[in-house]
């Protein structure tokens, strides 16, 4: 994201960038309950076993576990209930055709409140194999040791 002012990260999925290659992030708007709002400020959520469904509607985030606000009382909310995405039609379109295809899925990446809106980082993700995994290990290990050579120079 070019454009960072106004933005407070709340949570990240760094499991993701390990387990899927990733396409092109999209960001998407939720449909949310005061509490859960409010639950979000404190930064009590978890996106690691989240994922998104395309329904007939429109696009839905499941698994997302947003902790109960204490203060909520009766109008508390449940804390994985599936979340409307708000996306324009044409991307919804784009994901769909997406995930037609073998081994993709739809991974949450980051959660974020943008000038006071939350909002969710997505992208179409295909699952790594383990030599996939073992292969970006290694570059990262190779890249950090000639870093290290460079600044002991």
């Amino acid at each position: 994201m070019a454009d960072d002012a106004g933005i407070k990260i709340i949570a990240t999925n760094r499991r993701a960038r390990h387990e899927y290659h990733l396409e092109k992030p999209v960001e998407a708007g939720m449909v949310l309950t005061g509490s859960e709002v409010k639950s979000l400020r404190e930064g009590r959520v978890q996106l690691q076993e989240a994922f998104v469904t395309i329904r007939r509607d429109g696009m839905e985030l499941l698994n997302m576990h947003i902790a109960p606000y204490e203060m909520g009382g009766y109008a508390n909310h449940e804390p994985t209930r599936p979340r409307r995405l708000l996306l324009h039609k044409r991307e919804i379109i784009t994901f769909k055709k997406g995930i037609e295809q073998q081994g993709y899925t739809i991974v949450p990446l980051k959660l974020y409140f943008r000038n006071g809106r939350a909002k969710i980082e997505i992208a179409l993700g295909k699952g790594k194999k383990l030599h996939d995994k073992r292969h970006d290990i290694a570059a990262r290990d190779d890249q950090r040791r000639i870093e290290r050579a460079m600044k002991s120079r």
